[in-house]
Order: C-alpha cells, then structure tokens, then sequence
C-alpha cells in the first residue's frame, strides 16, 4: 500500500467504550497528543449505554453509579482532553506493521499508520446457534444483550411470558428488569450446578423478586411456529446430559439467552495476534502487549471481565504502556510464563518480564476459577516453591480473582522456568 495515503498517528484505538477511552486518557495523561480513537457505533461508551442498573465504579469513583453515568464521565473527560474520538467508523483490518483500514460515512476509506494500537473492541454475545437446542426457528428467541439494548435504549417489550436460559450477569439483570416492566419471569435455567454470574446479582435480580433458578437444568426443546409458545426444560447429570423424566414445560412466548461472551477478535487474528484456547483474547505479557511489538489488548477483547472498574484499571495500564512504546521506553527482561494451576482457568498475563536485579513494579494477575471453593487458598509457585498465598473466603466462576504479586514475589521468580497459579486446600509452607 502506498505510504503516502497513509495518515500517521502514534496511537491508534480500536474501540471507544470504556476500555477504549481509558486508555486514551492514560495515554493523553502519558504524553501522546496524536491518537486517535475509532469507534463503529454512533455513540461513543460501549455496553455501558444500555446498562441503566446502578453498581458500577464503586471500586474506581467509590460511589454507586448506572452504566450510562460511567461512560460519561469518560466521555467527558476524553473530550475536555482534546482527544479525537470519531464515531461511526468500522475498522475493517489491523496489520502486524500496524496500519489499519477503517470505513465511514464521514470519511470515507480510510488508511492510518500507527506506532501503537490498542485493541479494545470488547465482546460479544454467544448465539442460539452455538447451543444446539432442537426446536423451530420462531420468533421470541433473543440474547440478553439483545433484549436489554431493546428495553433500555429502544422503548421495545420483548415478550410478557419470558423463560431465561443462562445465569450470567447480563441475563440475571434481565429477569429484574423484564419484571420491573410488567412481564412475568418464570425461571432462569442454568446448566452448571452453579450460577456463572455474580451472587449480589442472585440475590438482587432472582431471589428479590421471588424467580426460580434451576441449576444443573438446561432448554432441550423450543416450540412455536411463527412466535414461542413453551419451552422445556430438563435436569442435567453430571455429564451436562438431560436426564429422561425430568422434563418441566414452561409456557411463555419469549426465551432470553444469557450464555457467555465471547471476546470480539477478528481484527486481533487478523494482526497475526498469538491468542490464548483458554481466554479467547490474546497472550500479552505484564504491560498487556501482545506477541506483536507496539500491538496491545485490554477490556473485555483480551478476557471477559465481571467488573468495568476492572477493565479500566487495566485499559489504563494499556495506555500507558503503549505511550511508553511510541516514547522508545521498551518493557525489557527475561520472559517467564504464566501457567494455571488447579482450580485456575485463564490467567492474564500470560508472561511477566522479569530484569534481573531490576527493581519490579507489582504486577495483578487476573483469572478465574474453574468451579466454586470455599475457604481455599490462592498459591503462586516459582518452579514449584510457593512466593505467594492467600486466603480466599470464596471462589466462584462468576467472579473474577485478582492478586497483585509485589516485589519480593517477583524477584523470586527472576530465574524461574514458570509461574503457575493454583487453588488449593492448605497453605503451603513459605
């Protein structure tokens, strides 16, 4: 492609929810005037539009605030920093040389160059067609997302009569707010023996409002021709196969899907991104760089977090760390793996770059766990000897672990093979 076409920037972001526009503003905060941020939606904030119930930025802001509010105060604080946010514009292709190809009303075909890219495209919702539920194709079958985008933002009912398929965050919030607006929420059926979102959730969105939740149950028939008339639904053994016998028929015209995300990663494949089975984003290291030098992933496009607070604080560090990059301030050391241990599924990072002697910046682990543990600890071992552990009360699938390993934690780890992360019944000896 001919360079002089090209408009240069230092970074460029893909996304502007919140991951997106945190990471703008650290980078802002970092020294990096020219950057600009794309976005394809019409409205810049992400999912957070159409969150309307409270409880986010209690962590960040320490007070309660609605999704929309959230987002705002970025927004804001985005604009007020002069930084060039430009809806509207579908990024089409991310390189490995970092040029990305990006379309528009306003501007057309569009070709930049840039010194970094932030990757922060967020997730998405998984389909009826990833679920292999037999029944017709009838109308009244919608993602929670969906279903949440057509209530909040649109003024649109769904459906009066709803069977909630899932417990996820998204699809707990929607049993509370489909009753809020005068429908009747017969059940929210899970497959797994527990809930996969999180327990203030349970008990505000299920528990307050009197719906049942079945767990170790699953959807194993839909029926209607032109709309939903009934689905039924059926106890699970332990192989997540339905028990014969244990049918229960739900009449409603409306089933919402709460069945996980999926992080949003065709351009992050696209760049030749090395990607991780277990997440579905990329394999970054401890600045949330990728395998591509100058390319770096946060938010929910890099794993699926339960709290924004969570994805800004990291869209933060992105921020900084790809201002660093552009400024010839390269994150230098010996590369040691980050593995999971038992109990442990998806720890990010995935490689901690450890300098010998260097003094080490405390580095958070995030990652979750693979079934519920009462009173276990969290363990981290450096070729087998235990650098860290600490008391978890509870963990939960749903729910996101995060420990920050210090210094003296680190320093331990410099001529290590691997780090693994485990959960584990006893405290290991120190």
């Amino acid at each position: 492609m001919k360079t002089e076409n090209m408009i240069n920037v230092d970074i460029l972001i893909v996304g502007a929810g919140p991951a997106g526009l945190a990471a703008a503003i650290s980078a802002k905060e970092n020294g990096i005037d020219n950057m600009i941020v794309l976005e394809r939606e019409d409205n810049a904030g992400g999912i957070l539009r159409q969150c309307i119930h409270n409880g986010f930025g209690l962590h960040r802001f320490k007070e309660e605030l609605t999704g929309p509010e959230y987002a705002q105060r970025d927004i804001d604080k985005a604009k007020e920093m002069g930084i060039d946010v430009r809806t509207g514009v579908t990024v089409l292709n991310v390189t490995e040389d970092k040029v990305v190809t990006a379309i528009s009303r306003e501007w057309g075909l569009q070709v930049f160059k840039a010194k970094a890219v932030v990757l922060a495209m967020g997730c998405r919702e998984r389909p009826r067609g990833a679920l292999a539920i037999p029944g017709t194709r009838c109308a009244g079958i919608y993602s929670a997302g969906t279903a949440q985008k057509f209530v909040n933002l649109e003024g649109f009912m769904p459906g009066r009569k709803c069977v909630i398929l899932g417990s996820g965050d998204i699809g707990l919030i929607m049993a509370r707010r489909m009753t809020l607006q005068g429908a009747k929420v017969l059940a929210c059926v899970e497959l797994m023996p527990y809930s996969s979102g999180q327990n203030r959730n349970i008990v505000q969105c299920l528990q307050d409002y009197n719906i049942p939740l079945y767990l170790s149950h699953t959807v194993v028939d839909i029926q209607g021709k032109e709309r939903v008339t009934g689905v039924t639904v059926a106890k699970v053994d332990e192989n997540r196969k339905p028990i014969p016998g244990s049918e229960i028929q739900f009449d409603c015209d409306t089933l919402l899907l709460s069945v996980g995300l999926l992080p949003e990663n065709e351009l992050t494949i696209g760049a030749g991104v090395e990607m991780s089975n277990v997440t579905s984003g990329a394999i970054v290291d401890d600045c949330l760089q990728t395998s591509i030098p100058g390319i770096f992933a946060c938010g929910n496009v890099l794993h699926v977090h339960d709290l924004v607070d969570h994805v800004s604080n990291e869209s933060f560090k992105a921020g900084k760390a790809a201002a660093d990059f552009v400024k010839g301030i390269v994150h230098t050391g010996r590369e040691v793996p980050v593995k999971d241990g038992a109990g442990v599924r998806g720890c990010v990072p995935q490689t901690i770059k450890l300098e010998k002697g260097a003094e080490h910046a405390p580095v958070s682990v995030m990652f979750r766990s693979d079934r519920v543990y009462q009173n276990h600890f969290i363990v981290v071992k450096a070729d087998g000897k235990a650098i860290f552990a600490q008391k978890k009360m509870i963990c939960t699938p749903g729910e996101m672990a995060d420990i920050s390993l210090k210094a003296e934690a680190l320093a331990a780890c410099e001529d290590a093979a691997e780090i693994v992360v485990s959960i584990e019944a006893e405290k290991p000896a120190m």
